[in-house]
Order: C-alpha cells, then sequence, then structure tokens
C-alpha cells in the first residue's frame, strides 16, 4: 500500500468487511432469532437437493469449521429447524436435513434480510457500481482462493 489513496480504499473496505456482517446480524437477531451465521446455514440447506448436505459439505460452504457447525446445527435442531442423521449411502458421514419448519424459518427470515441488504448495500449503489463490485468481488475472490490454497491445511 505505497499510495495514500491505496491505505484509504483498503481501511474503507476493511471497515465494511467488519460492520456489514454486524449490522446484518443485528436485524436477523432482532427479527428472526437467528445469527447471520444461523441464517446462512438453513439458507445453504434450503438451496441444497432434497435440503440436506453432509455437515463437511455444508461447513465448506459455511466457511466454517466443524465444531463450529456442530454447535451451530445443535441450537437448530433444539428449534426443531435442522436434524443430523447418518448418511445412509456411507455411515462414515453425516447428512444435516432442514425441516419443514426450518424452511419456514428461513421463509419467514428472508424478507426481511433481504430488505436489509437492499436498505445497507444495494439502494447505496448506482446499476454501474453494482456490476462493477460484482466484477471486483469475483477478481478478489479468485485471489483468496487461491492463496488459501497455498496455507497449511487447506
Amino acid at each position: 500500500m505505497a499510495r495514500p489513496e491505496d491505505r484509504q480504499t483498503w481501511d474503507a473496505f476493511n471497515r465494511v468487511l467488519v460492520w456489514l456482517p454486524v449490522a446484518l446480524d443485528d436485524q436477523l437477531h432482532r427479527d428472526a432469532g437467528l445469527s447471520l451465521f444461523e441464517y446462512g446455514v438453513l439458507w445453504a440447506l434450503s438451496e441444497a437437493p432434497e435440503r440436506t448436505l453432509r455437515m463437511g459439505e455444508l461447513a465448506k460452504v459455511a466457511n466454517a469449521s466443524l465444531s463450529k457447525l456442530s454447535r451451530a446445527i445443535s441450537r437448530l435442531e433444539r428449534h426443531g429447524w435442522v436434524r443430523r442423521t447418518p448418511d445412509p449411502a456411507d455411515g462414515r458421514y453425516t447428512l444435516a436435513i432442514l425441516s419443514d419448519a426450518g424452511a419456514d424459518k428461513v421463509a419467514e427470515a428472508t424478507p426481511g434480510h433481504v430488505d436489509a441488504v437492499n436498505r445497507v448495500f444495494f439502494d447505496r449503489l448506482t446499476q454501474a457500481q453494482i456490476r462493477q463490485l460484482g466484477q471486483i468481488s469475483d477478481r478478489i475472490l479468485g485471489a483468496v482462493r487461491t492463496e488459501s490454497d497455498r496455507l497449511p491445511g487447506s
């Protein structure tokens, strides 16, 4: 970051990385009784074939350790939104399955979450900025994935 504008851009982007999840998490807690992480897990299951994913695959989708995911799934199970069962195709794996009540919870939480995303994100940008941000995000994500492939344990 040799140039002052590079540092200013990085500082602004870093603040977005820190505060955007907080704003979305606050809205979900307030309106749906879910954390942003829990909502993401429920959403991923709702989009999966037969609303089912192996825990390892769900951990990848959620970018979480199996232990963090397992704790979240335990909370979601207590509400009856998710259940775990051994994978009938290979008992070494555990499946996470979204229940009908969990699908209802996602449907209940989604409109408020979408409104919050629109309010703090999309409504602040022009269509050209949205397209450009999508392209920028794809480029950064490609570099992050390449870099994370080099990290031990990746």
